[in-house]
């Protein structure tokens, strides 16, 4: 468990507020947790969209990253990832990244094929770099993204025995936070009872299979806690499906969550006929929960330092100015007093990214690393957003 006042004071100081702070022991102790579980042909998948910051310290706990985006790409170099552990994705691949990609790595990645055009691009850009690579087809689940049947077994039929595209096998994802686990199992065999057809039908093999189950994580007050039995039920499932080839699950929040923490300051405190509020230095722009939906669900917040003083109600805002940017309501709060902090826990998948965070040129939070060994450890500096809300003037 994260103890609070080792992290806000380690290394002498105290973090600058607003601040993302992830635990990189908790991280690693998350992965540890979610492979005990697993059986030996499952590997992970991370999906950096959930968290780009923590590409680098996955490097080496993780066997595969999804990356959907040339600067996702450019984050994992930066971070010298081995490219044998990319799986690169997206419905949108440029001709021009897609060329650069394989000019400088060559066949390493994994690409996913979304449509028939994006399979004859990556075909072509393999053809004029003279390699093989290998790539996942994947297959849609009635949106925007990947293939129906008749085109997956249309490109599966133009690959037989290509020298440039090699079919490992499909992905295959449907949507994230699940409640419904019997939509899970439902996808796992229906994946299953198509990978024995696909090999009746064109005599193929695949060696993997990559899912993203989308398991729920808890992120609310007064919300039953499923996670870790659902894992259970889920990895228990994986073990009863008659495919023997390797299975990725593709992860995020999942993985993330638990790690983060988002801390604000307490700036101003004040009262009126409706309420009292506490206004913070950060808000909506920068914590999202899935879910939360103005405030209607409350996360695990914790007020610093704790005073054993009375407790009275208050809506927690933001400083943007919106009457949206309440990040709780009636929140209980002890003797609360400016330069308090505010943290905001499993705030470790997709906050960092999924705010309006360019909203009003509000600068960008503080980001660090903690753990055990070196303390706390600033990343990122705050970052101003100005500069790209405004015109540039020579």
């Amino acid at each position: 468990m994260m103890n609070y006042e080792d992290i806000l004071r380690a290394n002498g100081g105290i973090c600058e507020t607003p601040a993302y702070v992830f635990d990189l022991d908790i991280l690693r102790d998350r992965i540890a947790s979610v492979k005990k579980k697993l059986s030996g042909n499952v590997i992970l998948c991370y999906a950096m969209k959930a968290n780009p910051f923590l590409v680098a310290p996955l490097c080496e706990v993780v066997e595969k990253f999804e990356v959907c985006s040339p600067g996702e790409f450019r984050i994992c170099e930066k971070a010298k990832l081995n490219m044998n552990k990319v799986v690169l994705s997206g419905v949108y691949k440029s001709k021009e990244d897609i060329q650069y990609v394989m000019y400088a790595y060559g066949g390493q990645p994994t690409y996913t094929i979304e449509s028939f055009e994006q399979y004859r691009l990556l075909k072509g850009c393999a053809r004029k770099e003279k390699i093989q690579i290998s790539a996942l087809i994947r297959l849609s689940s009635k949106n925007q993204f990947g293939v129906d049947k008749k085109v997956l077994e249309q490109i599966l039929k133009d690959t037989d025995n290509d020298s440039h595209v090699r079919i490992k096998g499909l992905q295959f994802y449907s949507g994230t936070q699940k409640r419904n686990f019997n939509q899970i199992l439902s996808e796992i065999h229906s994946l299953d009872a198509y990978y024995i057809e696909l090999k009746k039908n064109f005599g193929i093999h695949f060696e993997e299979l990559e899912y993203g189950p989308g398991l729920y994580t808890s992120y609310f007050n007064n919300e039953d806690e499923q996670d870790e039995i659902v894992l259970d039920e889920f990895a228990k499932a994986l073990g009863e499906i008659n495919f023997q080839g390797k299975i990725v699950l593709e992860m995020g929040r999942i993985i993330a969550a638990c790690c983060g923490l988002y801390m604000a300051s307490i700036v101003d405190i004040k009262e009126t006929e409706e309420a009292k509020y506490c206004i913070v230095d950060g808000g909506i722009h920068q914590v999202n929960y899935y879910g939360q939906t103005m405030a209607m669900r409350t996360p695990d917040i914790e007020q610093f330092p704790k005073r054993p003083d009375e407790k009275f109600r208050y809506n927690i805002c933001g400083s943007l100015c919106t009457v949206s940017d309440i990040l709780a309501k009636q929140f209980p709060l002890s003797g609360a007093k400016i330069g308090d902090i505010l943290i905001f826990k499993k705030a470790g998948a997709y906050s960092v990214t999924e705010g309006i965070s360019l909203f009003l040129s509000r600068d960008l939070p503080n980001v660090y690393f903690y753990s055990e060994k070196e303390g706390l450890r600033k990343v990122r500096s705050a970052q101003p957003t100005d500069i790209m809300n405004s015109v540039i003037y020579d």
